[in-house]
This record gives structure tokens, sequence and C-alpha cells, in this order.
């Protein structure tokens, strides 16, 4: 053999393996990616209404599947189908499931179908994520460590969803400044993060993330419970009277429930008396009973990464509740405009920032490419493929 001939083949032993390890990574086109949500969507129709919040959260979701369109208020619109799927099976309520659109104007996506189960229980979709029967469900953020722990691959956005108290418009002849400071100051949010959400979540001080706004830390809280429970007593000395404060939570939610308890007993060190009342599933049943509450626990996620736009929508959301300013920011509204309008609102005390939870999603090993999305976006299943044969998770 040559000197030249036996350099040659050197070269191509020496790449093949390269050659091998590239053509590993290559995306794999094919396979059924399996979904697990907790919402039970009964209808696709657009003229529908969702039932509940976790119901519109996963219409929105599906929708931005099969429609190729968003409008500037967030929904999707166009022909059914024109998205990167198309509905090839529906059961409502209890399964969904989507081929891959080869048609496609931003071309065919790698998996070739998607199976959506719904009605899923939160402990139903972790252990199925355990047993490797299901490829994705969103995770309680109480449950992230937990999962973790047990071997199931967790992947965490950035903080983007909002869990605060906020002062219902009826409160408003009960409550004062002064009485609704002094409930903000008596909680302890670090034992709300550490505890209640095991170290998942963080304390919140303002009504935009930091990563956001970049101006949070200027809300932050007090530094220690004491010195909140302190500040509480003070703050109530101005009052003639402490009223009795009920505090709703969504029935449905034990995340919700577990941190209105643990206010009660924070407000009843600082010698405010505060009870908690499940509030019932429902429009018209929920209205009622928000009526006969002085506060909810609510969660908002944060719509977009811009901060004029995301403090709006928080806003908005709140409005529903209390009485606030929730006019939008002008389009040009600079960092200084968003931070006047929170701290003219930070200022009343009817929106009481607790804590921000990311969203938390358990993946199977052989999902790839998987980004979670960022506030405003929706599970990017067109841009994911899937390994042929499952792999430890990279």
């Amino acid at each position: 053999m040559s000197r030249r001939l036996a350099a040659s083949s050197a070269t191509i032993l020496f790449a093949l393996p390269l050659v091998a390890a590239a053509m590993a990574k290559r995306p794999h086109y094919g396979g059924t990616l399996r979904v697990e949500i907790g919402a039970a969507v009964a209808s696709l129709e657009p003229s529908t209404t969702p039932a509940n919040p976790e119901e519109t959260a996963a219409r929105t979701e599906i929708d931005s599947l099969i429609y190729e369109s968003r409008d500037a208020d967030g929904t999707f619109s166009g022909a059914q189908g024109s998205g990167p799927f198309r509905i090839s099976d529906w059961q409502p309520a209890k399964e969904l499931t989507l081929a891959a659109n080869e048609k496609f104007s931003g071309g065919r996506p790698y998996v070739d179908a998607i199976e959506i189960a719904m009605n899923r229980a939160a402990k139903d979709r972790l252990l199925d994520l355990e047993l490797n029967k299901t490829d994705f469900a969103k995770i309680a953020p109480q449950d992230a460590r937990h999962a973790a722990e047990r071997g199931v691959r967790v992947s965490t956005s950035q903080p983007d969803e909002l869990i605060a108290l906020i002062f219902s418009a009826g409160s408003a002849d009960k409550t004062t400044d002064a009485v609704r400071e002094a409930v903000s100051a008596a909680i302890d949010r670090s034992a709300i993060a550490n505890f209640i959400l095991q170290k998942t979540g963080e304390p919140a001080g303002g009504l935009l993330p930091q990563w956001i706004s970049g101006t949070e830390f200027l809300f932050a809280p007090l530094a220690t419970p004491a010195d909140g429970t302190a500040k509480a007593k003070e703050l109530l000395g101005q009052n003639s009277s402490v009223p009795k404060l009920v505090l709703g939570y969504d029935s449905a939610d034990p995340l919700a429930q577990a941190i209105a308890e643990r206010i009660a007993v924070n407000a009843k060190e600082a010698g405010i008396s505060i009870t908690t009342q499940a509030l019932p599933q429902g429009a018209a049943a929920r209205s009622a009973s928000l009526m006969q509450t002085d506060a909810v626990i609510a969660r908002i996620g944060i719509s977009s990464a811009q901060p004029g736009i995301a403090l709006s929508n928080v806003l908005a959301t709140a409005a529903t509740i209390t009485e606030v300013d929730a006019s939008p920011l002008p389009s040009n509204a600079n960092a200084q405009d968003v931070l006047d309008r929170e701290r003219a609102v930070m200022k009343t005390h009817r929106i009481v920032p607790l804590d921000w939870v990311p969203q938390v999603y358990g993946l199977s090993a052989r999902v790839r490419d998987w980004k979670p999305p960022a506030p405003g976006e929706t599970w990017p299943f067109a841009d994911v493929w899937l390994d042929p044969v499952p792999q430890a998770s990279q």
C-alpha cells in the first residue's frame, strides 16, 4: 500500500466516528409525541367559551398548533389545520390526535403526530412521566423538586407567573390603606417560597419580575418575618379597630389553598383575623362567592417580556377583582413610565405580590430540541423531534 493511500485510509477511519456522531445528532423525522394535560377541552370551535382558566390556557396551546395566524390580541385565526398540525381524531374532553401538516408554510414538523390525553390529574401525569408513559406534561411548581428526585426530566421557564393577594373591590369600605399594608407586611414570602413551593419559586416584591423590569428590587419586602410582624402591628395601631377578613382561593388549586392558609397564620401573629374560603368552579358561582370575600389568591401569568405590555396585562387581570388603574400604557412608554405606574398601584396595597413561580414541564428522555416558551409564547411542539429509541437525557 502506498503512503498516500495509507494516509487517505487513516483519514477516512478517523472521520467515521465524527460522521456517525453528527448523524446521531440530526433530528429524527417521525414518531408520535405523547402529551397529557389537566384540562378537559369540551370544544375546539372558535365561537365557544372555555369553562375555566385551565381550559382557556389549553385551548390557546391547541389553537397555536392548528392555526397559522395569531391576531394582535393573542387569539388565533385562519383556516383550521393551516398551522403545523391538523386534527386527525377528536374526542371532546378526552383525547385529541393531531397529524403533521405536510403543507405548513413554516415547514413540516419533525414529529408525525401528537396525542393529547385530557383531564389527567396532576398525580397521574407525574406518575406517567416516571413510568415513561408520556413525553410531556406540566408539573405543579411545588412538585418540581419531588419529580426531579424521582428521575423525571424537568424543564423550567423564567419566573413568569405572579402569585398575589388581591383585595376585592367590595372590601373598600372594610379595609384602609394601613390595614392592607399591614397584611402585606405580615406575610412571610420566603416561607411560601421555601416550604410551600419547595424552593421552586421566589419572593415577589413588585408586579413585574426582576428579569423583565430590572427594578423589582425597589419593592423588596421586609428583611425578616419579625420585621414584618412588627411593621404590621405598628400599622394596625393607626386603626380604631381591625376588621376580620375573608380570603378566597380557587377550590381546584391546592397551591392557592396552602398559600391562603399560610397567610392566615402569618396574619394571626400580627393581630389580624383572616378566614380562608374555597371559591367554587364556574363563572357565575365564582362571581357570587367573590362578593363574600375581602381578598383572593390570584395567579397571573406574564404575557410578554416587554415591561409595558406585561404590566398593562397584569393590571387588566387584577382589575377584574379590584379597583385599580388598568388603562394600557402607551406603546412608547419608557422604563420610567412603567416604574411610575407600578409605584402608583403598589402604594394602594390593593395588589399584594407574594411569589414568582416558573412554568415547570416534565419531559421524556426521547424529546429533543425542547426550549421552555417565553412569556407570550406557546409550546414549541412543531420544533421538537424524538429519538427513535429512548436514551439518557441530554
